[in-house]
């Protein structure tokens, strides 16, 4: 695995592979890796012949009193685990390649409509941010696909309406959420949990799999949110929303009981703090029926 910290250095590369005629996948993370990113890097391995992760810690998605300087940076294991699930480079820019004229004089980005609700609507500008730093990263490494998981759906779903729309050539790949043995989303902030909130986090994913049951039962999906809200407080959390959503329509809210043609296409989603820690989850009427299933 390669190891580069410029632009120039990135570029000379890629242009290389370019050249040779390989298939190129990019990986956008910001570091602190888990099990959920190398399974990103798996599915880029599968369907490109070069694989380039990037590692960026982006100021312009973290709100004021948000987590950027804290937000865990392991570098070396990182590393490690890259060069075991496949990665061809490491791209490690720094603020100043990602943004040459300054944070405050970047040309930023925006998605309509999707940024401003759910996570877009309890984080203010921070799908902007996202937003902005994933058009410069494809214009840097030109990727013919790039993956995203599938646990940020909202996050997923943007950065499809920016290529749909910027008529980028590039493909989005979807992975499924990885997930510990007991149920709760492999995330990088996982590790700022105690063991007592450790214990009580997957409450998260067993309240997605009520919310599409009750759904499926017929309930009326107002209900069906605020009983989702109270039991997450109940439970000990500080729940920002716990919706029902039409998976390619995350931004309309639904009324009354679901369609039937509702239902195959029906998403649960959930932000919620446990103690100090903001995790989110989802989880589709597919995975809930293929779960169920012995």
């Amino acid at each position: 695995m390669d190891i580069v910290d410029t632009l120039v250095d990135l570029r000379e590369r890629v242009a290389g592979w370019r050249a040779a005629g390989a298939r190129i996948a990019l990986v956008p993370t910001m570091g602190n890796l888990h099990d959920g990113h190398y399974s990103l890097v798996e599915l880029a391995r599968r369907n490109a012949d070069r694989v380039v992760v990037s590692v960026f810690v982006n100021p312009t998605q973290f709100g004021p009193g948000e987590d950027f300087e804290r937000y865990p940076r392991t570098p070396q294991d990182d590393q490690r685990g890259l060069r075991a699930a496949g990665c061809d480079l490491l791209f490690r820019p720094g603020v100043a390649t990602m943004y040459p004229l300054g944070v405050e004089q970047a040309v930023g980005m925006q998605v309509p409509g999707l940024s401003a609700v759910l996570c877009g609507a309890h984080r203010p500008g921070h799908f902007d941010g996202v937003a902005t730093v994933v058009t410069r990263l494809f214009a840097m490494v030109s990727p013919d696909l790039a993956v995203f998981g599938r646990k940020d759906l909202q996050q997923l779903q943007l950065i499809r309406h920016l290529v749909t729309d910027l008529s980028l050539p590039l493909r989005i790949l979807d992975a499924p959420t990885r997930r510990e043995a007991d149920g709760l989303a492999m995330s990088s902030r996982n590790r700022y949990l105690d063991p007592a909130q450790r214990a009580l986090a997957p409450r998260i994913r067993r309240c997605l799999g009520e919310m599409l049951a009750a759904a499926r039962a017929g309930s009326a999906v107002q209900a069906i949110e605020a009983a989702a809200m109270g039991g997450l407080r109940e439970a000990g959390f500080d729940p920002d929303y716990a919706v029902l959503r039409v998976e390619a329509r995350l931004a309309e809210s639904l009324w009354g009981p679901a369609r039937p043609e509702q239902l195959a296409q029906l998403v649960a989603l959930i932000a919620a703090r446990c103690g100090g820690v903001r995790l989110i989850d989802n989880l589709s009427m597919a995975e809930h029926q293929a779960a169920e299933r012995p």
